[in-house]
C-alpha cells in the first residue's frame, strides 16, 4: 500500500537526517490524515491507494502553480523550495502515461463514445479520468482532449 511506503519513507528520512525530505513526507501524511477526517462522514470510501494518489496529485498541482507564481514574482528561492517538495511528492506517484499513450487512450475513448466535437469534451474527460486518473495529469490531458476534438 502506498500509505505504508510513505510512512516507511518518513522513518528512512529521519534516520538519514534528511530534513527537507522529512518535512515534505510529514506534510504528505498530514494531508492524507486531513482527507481521512473529511471522509469520516462519507457514505462510500474510495480505495486507499486511490485516495492517497488523489491527495498527492492535488499537492503536485499546487506546487506547480506555486512555482510559476514565485518565478513570476521574482522569488527564485521560494520556487526552488517548492520544486524540492514537488520532486519528493512525485517519487510516491505511479509512473505517468506518456503523451503518446495518453493520445492513444483519448482516441480509443473518442471512438468508443462516438465523440465528435467540443460538446463531447465532458464525456471524454470523465471517461479518461475514470480509466486513467491515477496515472495521468488531467491538466495536460485537458489540452490534448481539446486538440483531439477540435
Amino acid at each position: 500500500m502506498l500509505r505504508d511506503s510513505i510512512k516507511a519513507a518518513q522513518i528512512t528520512a529521519m534516520k538519514a537526517g534528511e530534513k527537507q525530505r522529512l518535512a515534505t513526507v510529514r506534510l504528505i501524511l498530514a494531508k492524507i490524515k486531513d482527507r481521512d477526517i473529511e471522509l469520516r462522514t462519507a457514505d462510500t470510501l474510495p480505495d486507499d491507494d486511490a485516495l492517497v494518489i488523489d491527495v498527492l496529485q492535488k499537492m503536485v498541482k499546487q506546487r506547480r502553480e506555486s512555482i510559476t507564481l514565485f518565478e513570476q514574482g521574482g522569488r527564485p528561492e521560494k520556487a526552488a523550495d517548492e520544486q524540492a517538495e514537488l520532486e519528493v511528492i512525485e517519487t510516491f506517484l505511479p509512473a505517468q502515461l506518456s503523451e503518446e499513450e495518453t493520445m492513444a487512450a483519448i482516441e480509443a475513448i473518442k471512438a468508443e463514445t462516438g465523440a465528435s466535437g467540443m460538446k463531447d469534451m465532458g464525456k471524454v474527460m470523465g471517461e479518461l479520468k475514470a480509466r486513467h486518473g491515477t496515472v495521468l495529469d488531467m491538466t495536460k490531458a485537458s489540452g490534448w482532449v481539446k486538440a483531439a476534438l477540435a
